[in-house]
């Protein structure tokens, strides 16, 4: 079994009292494995835990308000019998890897999302960050990132109709891609 050191948490990206959850819910010391697996459950791309805090300041509920967060895509209705479905979805690591793949399962993830409550998707948006323009790694990454999100959406006739981009040398070895999805459904 691997010794836990603080840089082996810190190279999963859990904290000691993280470590000690693990701990106490095993009633053990966790393997390798299983530290590995824990750090993805809890990671911030799938359990939100550094923004989930921020998150909870938002308004879930309300008259309109037909499906409010949860797994699936949230759902206001917008009257004449519709509603308004949608979704967002980072996918910055994934896209930092493989950025045509990466973005593209981020947009497949939210159009799954918007198929299962019943809606019809109509449009996708994007909010990227990317390093500096200047460098040739985030050139790639632009291409790749841009292609999947677009390449996805089109294959599903849901094209994307808007975005944003910024460009700060802070996003060089960790850029944000995010995208969102706008469907319509029947309001019942």
């Amino acid at each position: 079994m691997a010794t836990v050191s603080p840089e082996l948490l810190a190279q999963h990206n859990l904290t000691v009292d993280e470590y000690e959850r693990i701990r106490k819910a095993l009633g053990r010391d966790p393997n390798l494995t299983e530290l590995g697996l824990f750090s993805v459950m809890w990671s911030e791309h799938c359990s939100y835990k550094s923004s989930r805090i921020h998150l909870k300041t938002l308004p879930t509920e309300g008259p309109r308000v037909l499906q409010g967060p949860g797994e699936n895509a949230g759902a206001v209705d917008i009257g004449d019998g519709l509603a308004a479905v949608f979704k967002i979805e980072s996918h910055n690591h994934p896209s930092f890897i493989e950025p045509y793949q990466g973005a593209a399962t981020g947009v497949g993830g939210i159009l799954r999302d918007i198929f299962t409550m019943g809606a019809r998707p109509i449009a996708i948006l994007d909010s990227l960050r990317f390093g500096p323009p200047t460098d040739p790694h985030t050139r790639r990454l632009i291409a790749g990132v841009v292609a999947g999100i677009g390449g996805y959406g089109n294959a599903f006739g849901c094209p994307t109709v808007g975005g944003e981009v910024m460009f700060e040398d802070c996003y060089a070895k960790n850029p944000l891609v995010n995208a969102f999805c706008l469907g319509l459904a029947r309001a019942d």
